[in-house]
């Protein structure tokens, strides 16, 4: 399997070899952005790439929003496109070494570009990163797992034995609002940390 370290992101940006990428949020996320009503909330979106997502919130009177991805070309072109964004605010760095509390953290084909291996470790990082309450929402590609990724897919059964344990599940459901190019083949996801400690 191919490395899929900073260098290969980064290349990916550069030579716009982005298929993920349809040039604006899509519907599941401006649905669910609707619903949002304290704008002081903290926000991150891990693997971020051009942010759309968070262009849109920005746009919209959310400020408390880190963006982290590996490639800086990706960061650039969000900077351009957003001046007002602050940039100390977009990281390049290892999701799995971040560190922060955050109340909301939105999934947008971070997941399914991630080895599948790290899926475990992926849930648990999200949980540690997330204060009690918070939420972990967007959506995951359901399609057979291979070995022909990234995107790597998955399905609801294998996603509820990586999250079911730490979260409570609020909605793990097929995406009902996917885009056409993606209809059928996405799951919505809102999972939230308890309240509690385990």
């Amino acid at each position: 399997m191919k490395k899929l370290d900073a260098k290969f992101w980064d290349i990916r940006y550069f030579e716009h070899n982005t298929g993920w990428d349809v040039g604006h949020p899509t519907t599941p996320f401006i649905e669910f952005t609707k619903t949002l009503t304290d704008k002081n909330i903290s926000i991150l979106i891990p693997g971020c790439g051009h942010a759309y997502e968070a262009e849109m919130l920005h746009n919209h009177g959310f400020k408390n929003i880190t963006l982290l991805d590996y490639s800086n070309h990706a960061r650039e072109d969000f900077l351009k496109r957003v001046p007002k964004f602050n940039p100390e605010h977009y990281l390049i760095g290892d999701f799995f070494k971040h560190s922060g509390n955050y109340d909301l953290i939105l999934e947008q084909t971070f997941f399914c570009a991630l080895k599948p291996q790290l899926r475990q470790a992926y849930a648990e990082k999200m949980f540690n990163l997330l204060n009690q309450g918070g939420r972990l929402v967007g959506v995951l590609f359901k399609f057979p797992l291979t070995e022909q990724g990234p995107p790597f897919g998955g399905n609801k059964e294998e996603y509820l034995g990586y999250f079911a344990k730490i979260f409570d599940i609020n909605k793990l459901e097929d995406c009902r609002n996917s885009i056409k190019p993606r209809m059928g083949n996405e799951l919505f996801i809102n999972l939230q940390k308890p309240n509690k400690d385990y």
